[in-house]
């Protein structure tokens, strides 16, 4: 019971939070005049866009963090470190975010960090979080993370601890910069990210009654994950803390996340997606990113190898916008291609357990 309450609480607070929190902070950015740099070679119709307060994600990053410790606080329970390496991951590449939208505002440019400071900054927060997630074994010799790879449970060989933090880097710079090039529209990325963080919420809540560490339930298909239940509790808050900043950031938005969020959210779904022990499976809950960050990756391939676009303008969100979609069209018909990515990533999980019993 007390499960769930961790759970409930940690979603209704965080939602509460940006729901009063994100408007007071929209009244501070105006204020400064922290509005959004719009770039020249981007659709016309963001024009109008121009001057909306941005880094916006402190607001969703503040609350969740918050949402957590007095989740902690109410229900009398100690957090893990499972839970406090995802929130790190979270708060650290928001951080790297943040320089990078403060510099764009204060020099009124498109590019903020130079990209080798960009990249240093997210390694640093990435090995660290790779490094550590390897250590704190419980009674059971279980870490938050481990070096196997992992579609819906861990598989295979052990690839050591060096191959994990090359692995662990790549999925949190791929995730991280998939929201990033996903946040191109209003609301876009905020919604497909609640999304799967109710996917993660569920998860952590399956993992938790099926888990390796019950041993009146534990069966053949257990799961070998060291804080099942705290991590449902901190993708409920992220889910939550999204869900309350989508009312302010969904067209027409009255705040933009920004790097400062958009970053976040890639480390936040990346780090529950290790220590989850699923990681290959938020390629399937996540498709969208990675439709869109593909799209990308077709549009400079082509262009470099034979001089032609596939694409009249890539992220793919803008190819539809300049073949006459409206932003809201785009937006709602990419949030129901997600909506199936997770319904499929779920059965895929769901499968799993079946087989593996």
């Amino acid at each position: 019971m007390n499960s769930m309450k961790q759970i409930l609480f940690s979603g209704m607070i965080g939602l509460f939070l940006t729901l009063i929190g994100t408007p007071l902070l929209i009244k501070l950015l105006a204020k400064k005049g922290y509005g959004q740099f719009i770039r020249d070679d981007g659709p016309r119709t963001h024009g109008s866009k121009k001057g909306t307060p941005t880094m916006g994600g402190i607001s969703f990053i503040l609350a969740t963090i918050i949402a957590y410790a007095l989740t902690k606080v109410i229900t009398s329970s100690d957090p893990t470190f499972s839970g406090v390496l995802v929130l790190f991951l979270f708060a650290g590449m928001g951080l790297v975010g943040f320089l990078d939208d403060y510099i764009k505002i204060v020099k009124q440019r498109s590019l903020g960090l130079r990209a080798k400071a960009k990249m240093a900054g997210q390694l640093i927060v990435g090995i660290a979080f790779a490094v550590l997630s390897l250590q704190f074994a419980d009674l059971r010799g279980a870490t938050p993370a481990s070096d196997r790879l992992s579609f819906t449970q861990d598989f295979g060989w052990q690839i050591g601890p060096v191959l994990f933090v090359l692995w662990a880097l790549f999925m949190i710079l791929a995730m991280s910069n998939g929201v990033n090039l996903t946040d191109g529209l209003d609301g876009l990325a905020t919604g497909a990210s609640v999304m799967v963080f109710g996917a993660y919420t569920f998860i952590g809540i399956w993992q938790h009654q099926e888990s390796c560490a019950n041993l009146i339930t534990a069966g053949p298909g257990c799961y070998e994950v060291r804080d099942p239940l705290d991590l449902a509790v901190v993708a409920s808050a992220l889910m939550g803390a999204c869900f309350g900043f989508l009312w302010w950031n969904t067209s027409p938005a009255k705040i933009f996340m920004g790097d400062t969020g958009s970053l976040a959210l890639g480390g936040a779904l990346a780090g529950l997606a290790i220590c989850s022990r699923t990681e290959m499976l938020l390629a399937v809950l996540g498709g969208l990113f990675v439709l869109i960050t593909m799209s990308v990756v077709i549009q400079v391939g082509s262009f470099r190898l034979t001089g032609k676009r596939v694409f009249r303008m890539a992220p793919l969100q803008h190819h539809f916008e300049l073949k006459g979609w409206s932003e809201v069209l785009v937006v709602v018909r990419f949030w129901i291609i997600q909506g199936m990515c997770v319904i499929v990533g779920l059965g895929i999980f769901y499968g799993g357990w079946q087989a593996s019993k």
